[in-house]
């Protein structure tokens, strides 16, 4: 199949992109030095390419859904929630899986004591969230130590602690992003001096390389991308598009296009569209200003590149894997929802 003949919006991935995206981040980080984040992509299908091509196996996860998936589609040789959970019950029936090992983010004695209810039901294993300067998640520094071993007394192995400067990473001007990431390293250095454990996590695709302190990198935009990312000149192609039709031309200068709102995540600003200005996104719209070259025509088919990767996938049921304009797969996004 052509990708002319696909029904727009269509969510498309450049393979060859994809496959540089990989081979990139495994240079710099090989192996069980990246753990990719699966909220990036929403896809055990994708999830399971990037362990054959670069022999990841430990992965991250923002949500339970997520961590379920994953494990159903044995990808869960060792699997973090990256995320706090008032859920014993699911989070129990992660731990009862077997041969898995499952790890989940804690801040508090209240989920510190719901992952020691979970881990009733098998193994379970826990990493102290850090707050080094995001305003979300995260204990302070210096009570890390404190829960830590309320965990451990709770019978749980604590194998370290993460910590997302999540404020950092998108920040355009490199020194400024390294000189902010040392400053979040040294809050979490405090904190693991005091917990111990084998594990420090920390980081994503904007700030891969600037940990020099950490075991590991949660990572997942760097797989696909996109123009938040793309202004940070990191080592990675754009890899994601979404394929619309033109619908409507007006005189005045302007087209529309048939993927609007509710095909991407527009926090990061609108999507971009190759030698165009856009306009406006509405519900199912996104209207346009062409430059001075070829005026549209009513049924051509366009490229744009989401702001933001992660809510854009999430949109979208499937992901059309192409090369050269041919579809050579479809990998299915049955991760998305709760």
């Amino acid at each position: 199949m052509h990708v002319s003949e696909l029904s727009t919006p269509a969510l498309l991935v450049d393979l060859d992109a994809l496959n540089a995206n990989i081979d990139a981040m495994a240079a710099a980080r090989p192996g069980p030095a990246l753990r990719p984040h699966v909220k990036a992509f929403k896809s055990t299908d994708l999830a399971a390419h990037v362990s054959e091509r670069a022999g990841h196996r430990s992965f991250c996860c923002a949500t339970l859904r997520e961590m379920e998936g994953m494990a159903a589609a044995g990808l869960a040789d060792d699997l973090l929630l990256a995320n706090e959970t008032l859920d014993p019950s699911r989070l129990g029936g992660l731990a009862a899986l077997d041969e898995c090992l499952i790890t989940v983010a804690v801040d508090s004695p209240e989920t510190i004591a719901v992952a020691a209810q979970a881990a009733r039901s098998g193994p379970l294993s826990v990493l102290i969230d850090v707050n080094v300067g995001l305003p979300r998640c995260g204990c302070r520094p210096g009570d890390a130590g404190r829960l830590a071993d309320l965990a451990r007394a709770g019978g749980l192995e604590v194998r370290g602690v993460m910590g997302y400067e999540g404020h950092v990473v998108g920040d355009p001007n490199r020194e400024w992003r390294s000189e902010r990431v040392e400053e979040c390293v040294s809050k979490l250095k405090v904190a693991h001096d005091d917990v111990g454990g084998d594990v420090i996590s920390a980081g994503g695709t904007g700030t891969f390389d600037l940990h020099h302190w950490a075991t590991e990198i949660q990572a997942g935009s760097y797989l696909l991308m996109d123009t938040h990312y793309g202004h940070l000149n990191l080592p990675f192609r754009q890899a994601l598009f979404v394929d619309a039709t033109v619908i409507s031309v007006n005189d005045d200068r302007y087209a529309v296009a048939d993927a609007g709102l509710k095909a991407f995540g527009m926090d990061h600003g609108n999507p971009a569209i190759e030698d165009c200005a856009v306009f406006f996104c509405s519900d199912e719209h996104t209207t346009f200003v062409w430059d001075d070259g070829d005026r549209p025509t009513v049924g051509d088919r366009i490229r744009m590149t989401p702001g933001h990767v992660d809510p854009t996938v999430a949109y979208h049921e499937r992901m059309w894997v192409i090369r050269d304009g041919e579809v050579v797969d479809v990998w299915q996004v049955d991760l998305r929802n709760w």
